[in-house]
């Protein structure tokens, strides 16, 4: 993924208002972002956590969704598995995303979701760059860049409900 700025930020947002994308935290970090290792950008909001926001590049633009998920997690004993980069974690390690979809339907309270890593450290698990703490990946027949094309495709799909 190419490096963002906050401008390529703040507009690629697809399911709120220009004003909440104007005013939504930004990482602090964005300079010092592993981009090249990156499918897409996502982050927790620190003052609401209940809130991450995810952005990533489609057909060459910065394409945004804000999202929602529990903020009570899951006992430890339970373990879910990520449907982006099917990493499995303990308790609340995977939450269930929810984004508003865009347009009318987001409007009048759609919205479509996706077991996710809570941390949104997919793409380094998939590549080996983040260690996991108690949770697993399967050892895969795929080449890496099969499975990160699947977790990309995993990932548009999931952006292609937000325009149904």
């Amino acid at each position: 993924m190419r490096s963002l700025t906050e401008h390529d930020i703040r507009t690629s947002f697809v399911n709120c208002s220009k004003g909440e994308a104007k005013r939504l935290p930004l990482p602090r970090d964005l300079g010092e972002r592993p981009w090249d290792d990156l499918d897409f950008l996502g982050w927790r909001d620190p003052g609401a956590p209940d809130r991450s926001y995810l952005v990533t590049e489609r057909e060459g633009r910065a394409v945004g969704v804000t999202l929602r998920f529990p903020s009570s997690q899951r006992g430890f004993l339970h373990r879910s598995m990520c449907s982006l980069c099917l990493t499995t974690h303990p308790g609340g390690g995977v939450s269930l995303m929810t984004a508003r979809k865009a347009g009318p339907a987001g409007r009048e309270g759609n919205s479509v979701g996706l077991y996710m890593c809570t941390d949104l450290a997919c793409s380094l698990y998939l590549r080996g760059k983040k260690a996991l703490e108690s949770g697993s990946r399967f050892e895969e027949s795929l080449t890496l860049e099969q499975q990160i094309v699947r977790t990309r495709g995993h990932l548009i799909a999931f952006l292609d409900k937000l325009h149904a």
